[in-house]
């Protein structure tokens, strides 16, 4: 296939990532912006927890139980001739690891805010892994049709806190019970906010800024005021200039509420117009033995993606374990010859799909910026290249080192089985880091946060039919360890037999019960290199402390 087809589809692709402190509005603006890309009919309502909708992004018994987002989900959409690749994050903070695998997925994010509660500690922490990809980052302040804060007051601290200057697209006119609507800086309008979930953008009123008598007759001090600090937010912004938002220098911030369809269809619109499409991506490619640089183009005309996010039980029925994968290159067509490049091991899946969060549908053709799905039996893992044919190698998928630990004791030694088999899969798919120590005995669980460890019991449970209970243990980190030559990793092995344990990618890790342990083993083996965060490249370790 020509460059040419290539990259007209390639351009008209936004894939992004919507990520927000819990409780920010993230799943109902999901939800939203694919209502009015006409992707689903109906919105789930989230609130309803115990009602049989829910949201549609939200699959899994246990987001249904709590109401909130355990697990990244993947949508594609069609608007304005454009294909939108939405990833909707998990907001609880227990599962930071999964948002941040997504973010190396992604071409942007958008951000969702609480016009309540401003930047939120949740949110500072996903800033920050936008901020060290330079990842453009489009700012949504909702819930505005509440008591909120001042919007000047919010928009100087979300400079404060991304360390880049906003540009206002559009200023709220009010707030909480006296919210008027919003004014559209990119048209010279007015929109006129009127309340409910069941109101399409169509049906809003837009009054032009030129009307402004009738726009103070109908809103007086409201409008009067919202112009005022329009005014000095404008004055105090830079020029909007999109080399800096693509740079990860700007960010464009619209106001809105999204439990009532308001202020949704302007970030759409910008998603579109602002957004970027893929771009180029550096991967590794081995000559004569040696690794040398290649930077892949999204319009290449060779098969390349990575494996970003593995599912296991996306439906019960089925016991089938997905592999999602973010197209890099080229275009995948069905029945192509694609290689695991860490095994070697020609890839045959079953099926590839694309989707709509629970809902699937087969892929005829896909392109760069892409999210597919192989359905896998085992043998693909968090951070496999995949390719047709090419010896490539894409970095950057983080793992960190857990801070938690729990020992694993199965009830019933009869599913031994299947334990292992969940353990093993649940730890491929990063739903949380499992350790088998090296000298054997029960295994161990790893974990950035608690709730980790109850969704991986209640799985275990009903997914494999594993009734696990889980222990305290004496260990408080973990960290991967490598060595410049065999004979100094096999001494500092032989010095700490009880120490040593492997994780589900294979890798050594030394397990700590306090934080002088490094260091007194740094002290004691100075050759040997401890690693806080494991990237995999064919298990390459970066990050050495």
């Amino acid at each position: 296939m020509s460059a040419s087809p290539l990259t007209a589809e390639t351009r008209r692709r936004r894939t992004f990532a919507i990520i927000s402190h819990p409780d920010a509005g993230k799943t109902t603006l999901t939800e939203k912006l694919l209502l009015f890309s006409g992707a689903i009919q109906i919105a789930g309502s989230v609130k309803a927890r115990k009602a049989s909708r829910h949201a549609t992004s939200d699959w899994m018994e246990i987001e249904k139980q709590r109401g909130i987002s355990v697990a990244s989900s993947v949508m594609q959409m069609l608007y304005r001739e454009h294909v939108i690749n939405l990833l909707d994050t998990p907001g609880h903070k227990d599962f930071s690891e999964d948002t941040y695998r997504v973010l190396t997925a992604v071409d942007s994010a958008l951000m969702v805010i609480d016009a309540a509660n401003g930047v939120e500690a949740q949110t500072r922490r996903l800033i920050e892994v936008c901020r060290q990809r330079n990842t453009p980052i489009i700012t949504f302040v909702n819930k505005m049709d509440r008591e909120v804060r001042e919007p000047l007051e919010l928009l100087d601290e979300i400079e404060r806190e991304l360390g880049m200057p906003c540009v206002p697209m559009t200023w709220p006119v009010g707030q909480g019970k006296g919210f008027g609507g919003i004014i559209n800086l990119r048209t010279n309008a007015m929109t006129v906010f009127e309340s409910g979930s069941e109101r399409l953008p169509q049906d809003f009123e837009t009054i032009p800024l030129t009307d402004r008598a009738r726009l103070i007759e109908r809103f007086g001090a409201e409008f009067e005021n919202a112009e005022q600090s329009m005014e000095l937010a404008v004055g105090a912004s830079p020029a909007w200039d999109h080399e800096a938002f693509l740079a990860g220098k700007q960010t464009p911030v619209f106001f809105g509420s999204g439990v009532n369809n308001f202020g949704v269809m302007e970030v759409l619109d910008a998603l579109v117009d602002l957004a970027p499409s893929p771009g180029p991506r550096t991967s590794h490619l081995v000559v004569n033995r040696q690794m040398q640089e290649k930077v892949i183009q999204p319009d290449d005309g060779g098969f390349s993606g990575v494996v970003f996010k593995v599912q296991a039980n996306m439906d019960a029925n089925h016991r089938d374990r997905i592999a999602f994968v973010r197209m890099a290159s080229g275009k995948y067509t069905p029945g192509m010859k694609l290689k695991v490049q860490r095994t070697a091991k020609e890839l045959r899946p079953t099926s590839v799909v694309t989707f709509l969060s629970q809902r699937r549908e087969a892929v005829d053709e896909a392109y760069a910026g892409d999210i597919i799905g192989f359905t896998t039996h085992g043998g693909v893992q968090l951070g496999d290249t995949i390719t047709d044919g090419a010896a490539l190698q894409f970095t950057g998928l983080p793992f960190f080192a857990p801070e938690l630990f729990m020992t694993v004791i199965l009830k019933n030694p009869l599913r031994t089985k299947q334990l292992q088999q969940g353990l093993a899969q649940l730890g491929e798919e990063g739903a949380i880091q499992v350790f088998r120590p090296e000298i054997g005995g029960p295994m161990l669980l790893g974990a950035v946060g608690q709730l980790q460890f109850e969704v991986v019991q209640h799985r275990l449970k009903t997914e494999y039919d594993a009734d696990i209970r889980l222990e305290g243990c004496q260990y408080t980190g973990a960290r991967w360890i490598t060595a410049d030559t065999p004979a100094e990793l096999r001494a500092f092995t032989d010095a700490y037999p009880q120490r040593m344990a492997r994780d589900a990618a294979d890798a050594l890790a030394f397990l700590c019960t306090s934080p002088y342990d490094v260091r007194l083993a740094q002290e004691r083996f100075p050759k040997i290199h401890f690693h806080p965060l494991r990237e995999h490249a064919g298990l390459a370790l970066h990050g050495a402390q």
